[in-house]
């Protein structure tokens, strides 16, 4: 029997690697990969754990899978099936579970009575992903794990310790990516740690540098990064790139008091993480800038939240990623006390995400006039270096970098831009003779 896979992914950019080379790992052996549950002979489901929300949506998710497509074989892997494998397994609509990532176990589980489960080790699909099925920009996953030990956060408990990919394979993997994305994302658990468990001394910033060198003609981004761990080399090759290491920057604030910074176990304070993002958004001009926080974490009042805002107000953001604190399973602020009421935590995240509507409004209207790269996702419309969404006027090619001038913004911009600030709706760019 012909074995086809749909899959489904939940969460982050690193899941969404993991998809990918769990997708070249099958197809090596045989299997193919299928649009749509219907004509799929497997599901496998990638989890996320970041929030409880993420947990409630795959379990819905199999549920309605095992309702329409009682046939359907569903294998649950990632994050979540990482922490919680026995309640998976012990659910009736689950056929399979993997505890991780690791696209040959996923292969063993998804066909473990055919010739799919031959070899039970790498290399069939290779430890090099080849291409990303999911649209013209491509996610390179250069670390997994973390070292930190935020309060918050189950992601740390399901991946483990920082593990850095060596240099010499990432370029090896960028070369083959290059050859189907004009733009590549560097992506991981914990970047800015990257290179710390490798015995040369490797970094982020040799690795970009790396990357620029001897992958020309892509551009590259980074993923989220902690604004303490951006070195000055790194700030440098963002002045020097030409835009080809993309001007943004996601760095999470979690929280503007350092009261409440200290009960998330954050490394830093208040003034570290704003003199630094002053200190970079100084140096490069035309820059991306967003943020993840957390409100209503156990313990924060009115004051805390208002400190938050004060700092929200007073950084360049672009735009801004507003969570209510979510209870996590057997991490330590799952115990704290003082919990904020779900009504009051809601109303603060509304506050934050107004004030990220705004500040993404304004900073892109400021953008008009002015010229951008752009990576091309679609026949009318890409990306920009600095993570505006825009629609290309006259023909351009899926998969390649054109620069453009930015020539307009919808009027209803603010409506459009939703809760993070960042557009939904196209600026308008033509692109550039």
């Amino acid at each position: 029997m012909t074995i086809s896979v749909w899959y489904h992914t939940f969460g982050c950019k690193a899941n969404q690697y993991d998809t990918e080379r769990m997708r070249q790992e099958l197809e090596s052996r045989g299997a193919s990969t299928s649009d749509a549950p219907e004509s799929a002979t497997a599901a496998v489901l990638n989890t996320c754990t970041v929030t409880d929300q993420a947990d409630l949506s795959a379990r819905r998710l199999i549920r309605k899978l095992s309702r329409r497509h009682p046939d359907l074989r569903i294998v649950v892997v990632g994050c979540s099936s990482a922490l919680k494998s026995d309640e998976y397994a012990t659910m009736p609509e689950v056929d399979g579970v993997v505890e991780g990532q690791d696209p040959v176990a996923v292969a063993l589980e998804v066909a473990p009575e055919s010739a799919l489960a031959e070899g039970d080790h790498e290399p069939i699909g290779g430890a090099l992903l080849r291409t990303n099925r999911r649209g013209s920009r491509g996610w390179m996953k250069i670390q997994d794990g973390c070292d930190r030990r935020c309060s918050f956060c189950a992601t740390r408990i399901a991946r483990g310790a920082s593990r850095s990919r060596p240099i010499a394979e990432l370029v090896a993997e960028a070369r083959l990516l290059a050859g189907s994305h004009s733009e590549l994302v560097l992506t991981g658990i914990h970047i800015g740690h990257y290179g710390l468990d490798l015995a040369n001394g490797s970094s982020l910033s040799a690795l970009c540098r790396r990357l620029l060198d001897d992958v020309p003609g892509v551009r590259f981004r980074l993923g989220s990064i902690e604004a303490t761990e951006i070195d000055d080399p790194l700030v440098e090759l963002f002045e020097a790139s030409d835009g080809l290491l993309a001007p943004h920057l996601h760095v999470p604030l979690q929280s503007g008091s350092d009261r409440i910074l200290q009960r998330m176990r954050r490394w830093h304070t208040r003034e570290q993480y704003r003199r630094r993002v002053l200190e970079i958004a100084g140096r490069v001009h035309t820059l991306g800038l967003g943020a993840d926080i957390i409100v209503g974490f156990p313990g924060e009042t009115e004051a805390d939240h208002s400190l938050t805002r004060a700092l929200v107000e007073e950084l360049p953001y672009t735009y801004l990623h507003v969570f209510p604190y979510s209870v996590r399973e057997g991490t330590a602020a799952a115990d704290l006390a003082d919990r904020v009421p779900v009504q009051l935590a809601a109303e603060r995240s509304r506050d934050l995400r107004e004030i990220g509507v705004s500040k993404g409004a304004a900073y892109t209207a400021g953008r008009v006039g002015t010229e951008a790269l752009v990576a091309v996702e679609t026949e009318t419309g890409g990306l920009t270096g600095d993570y505006l969404r825009v629609s290309v006027a006259g023909p351009a090619a899926p998969g390649t970098l054109v620069r453009v001038r930015l020539s307009g913004v919808p009027s209803d911009l603010r409506a459009a831009a939703g809760a993070t600030g960042r557009s939904a709706l196209p600026v308008l760019a033509a692109a550039l003779d």
